[in-house]
């Protein structure tokens, strides 16, 4: 990958949630740990040499809440229940042992980007129910969530994939509305760094990958950064 990378942005309308994390905020002002859980494919849990986005929110969160907003008496744990090659449907009977028993203060959910790569085995509509779904069981219990839907890359969009992504993108956004839940749009923001700011799709995509499908170490650096802001906007001024 080329050393000369663009400069990106991050757009508020893009990055911002639009609820704020009240549960995660007053978390911040009680002791001991601060879980939270990343639940879903191999973007969260990591594929060959890219450190995925759990490992590096969780720095980035530590990093923030011990020097900018210091609060000495917590220590926030991101719980890394990322596994390859699955869906919602795969993933909703994990909920259990993966996400109930740690009792997070904030579940982070990683869906739709196997139904539109593996399309053969999965249906769209079908995987968007059991968003709805899972989400349902998720608030029943009580749990702030935030969806992320699918990353931005070349696999993404090759042939008939280009109008299913977007289709997949658009149900998860309408679920995350229905739930009242947060979602983090990482699609629109990679899109947006290729479009707007000139970012190829090989500074995007893992070089090794050869389905082209997962993302280079440094567009999921950048991913982690986006996304620890919008949690600590989200979560607001803290005591």
């Amino acid at each position: 990958m080329s050393d000369n990378l663009p400069i990106i942005e991050f757009p508020s309308a893009i990055v911002d949630l639009k609820y704020p994390l009240r549960q995660f905020r007053r978390a911040l002002d009680g002791k001991g740990p601060v879980r939270i859980v990343a639940m879903g494919s191999s973007s969260t849990a990591g594929r060959g040499d890219v450190v995925p986005y759990p490992y590096r929110l969780e720095m980035y969160l530590r990093q923030h809440y011990k020097d900018a907003d210091p609060h000495p008496e917590i220590r926030i744990d991101v719980l890394n229940r990322g596994k390859g090659g699955e869906e919602a449907s795969d993933e909703l009977r994990r909920f259990e042992t993966d996400i109930f028993q740690d009792s997070p203060v904030l579940v982070i959910w990683q869906v739709g980007t196997n139904a539109v790569f593996h399309n053969d085995l999965y249906d769209v509509d079908v995987v968007a129910a059991k968003i709805g779904e899972g989400l349902a069981q998720l608030r029943d219990r009580g749990f702030e969530v935030l969806l992320i839907d699918p990353q931005y890359v070349t696999k993404m969009l090759w042939d008939d994939r280009a109008e299913l992504s977007d289709k997949m993108v658009q149900l998860i956004h309408a679920a995350a509305d229905r739930a009242g839940v947060n979602l983090f749009q990482r699609w629109a923001l990679m899109r947006h760094w290729h479009v707007q700011n000139g970012v190829s799709f090989e500074q995007l995509v893992d070089p090794t990958d050869p389905d082209k499908l997962h993302q280079s170490d440094w567009s999921t650096w950048q991913v982690s950064l986006a996304l620890k802001s919008a949690i600590v906007k989200a979560a607001g001024a803290t005591s």
